[in-house]
């Protein structure tokens, strides 16, 4: 009753439905383990409880014996800090049990996996054009490349949120309810001009309700399914590398860093609200710090260092370090690791 009373509290301010349903499991999970101690009203639970609740998340081990992220412990908690501080200010229990509840620290991780161009086009090569699902297939991966989109973004675009004319993508209540314009580049518009012509009809069913991307059923994709179809790409491609839409989104943001892009317009495209989240991207674009490593450490050639040139000499170029670039790099590189919110550990991504 009154995680019901909760939800609904965060729906009337504004909360998205996939923020509310978020804290609605993680408050069942809670309720779960406080009912096998016989404990049933919010107003019977202490901070001692909350605080062995914490513990047996950090004990917890999935089926394949692997313990459950800190991000996802904190995913968990967090709506339990946020729901009994509602109840506090409700009125409905006596004093809040959570106030002083601690989060573990979050991990700061880099991506597991970002492509080179020349990989990213062998994945983009794969879709058989000919045929109206492989023209769909190719749209959707060119789009995803181009503009670094989440695949929840990706799979709610409308017809109309694209302008082929402009090169842009309208992606509408992205992450926090937010809109942005982003460029696609004049490819991505191209194909998709070519699918709008010559693959969405043959998809489309009435009633049709605008959505740009459908599948063999005439349905709007489910970010699950357009993770799949992603997946089966990257692995058809033998690149050895595991990732699916949020791959592309790592490979868009780092291949334009190292192409020299200001890291202010990088969190534009991505829809970063903070930039300390777009900075995880200073950490993986290693083409400038690569050069500056191999003009400079006396052991980065494979010769003694006193046959190396000296700093007078340039060995018929400027050393990396002197480009406007690799400084650029070289500044975003001192600012904080990323600190990126994502839903639970089970395989979802910000996407």
């Amino acid at each position: 009753m009154l995680a019901r009373d909760f939800c609904e509290w965060m729906g009337v301010r504004g909360y998205s439905p996939r923020t509310i349903e978020n804290n609605h499991l993680a408050l069942v999970y809670l309720a779960e383990w406080l009912m096998e101690r016989s404990v049933t009203r919010p107003c019977d639970v202490t901070k001692p409880m909350l605080d062995s609740y914490q513990r047996s998340l950090y004990y917890h081990r999935k089926p394949d014996g692997s313990p459950i992220t800190f991000r996802a412990q904190v995913v968990r908690l967090v709506p339990v800090r946020t729901f009994f501080r509602y109840l506090a200010k409700q009125n409905r229990i006596l004093y809040n049990p959570a106030s002083e509840l601690e989060l573990p620290k979050r991990e700061h991780r880099l991506p597991r996996a970002v492509l080179s161009a020349s990989e990213a086009e062998l994945v983009l090569s794969l879709p058989p054009i000919g045929e109206p699902l492989g023209l769909r297939d190719r749209t959707m991966l060119e789009l995803l490349y181009a503009t670094g989109v989440r695949r929840s973004e990706l799979a709610y675009l409308k017809i109309f949120d694209v302008d082929i004319e402009r090169q842009t993508l309208m992606v509408r209540q992205g992450k926090g309810r937010k809109d942005r314009m982003i460029p696609t580049g004049a490819r991505a518009a191209a194909w998709t001009k070519r699918y709008l012509t010559d693959a969405r009809p043959k998809l489309a069913r009435a009633p049709d309700e605008g959505t740009l991307f459908l599948t063999v059923e005439g349905e709007p994709f489910t970010p699950d399914r357009l993770t799949d179809l992603a997946s089966l790409y990257v692995r058809r491609s033998g690149i050895g590398k595991p990732g699916a839409c949020h791959l592309f989104r790592h490979t868009m943001a780092t291949l334009m860093l190292e192409g020299g892009a200001d890291i202010r317009f990088i969190q534009q495209m991505l829809g970063h609200a903070d930039i300390t989240s777009t900075q995880i991207y200073t950490q993986v674009s290693l083409a400038a710090l690569s050069a500056v490593h191999a003009a400079t450490h006396p052991a980065a050639a494979n010769q003694p260092h006193s046959t190396r040139p000296g700093a007078g000499e340039r060995e018929g170029r400027e050393p990396a370090a002197d480009s406007p670039e690799a400084l650029h790099d070289a500044l975003d590189a001192e600012a904080h690791e990323e600190q990126q919110t994502l839903d639970s550990d089970h395989g979802q991504s910000a996407a």
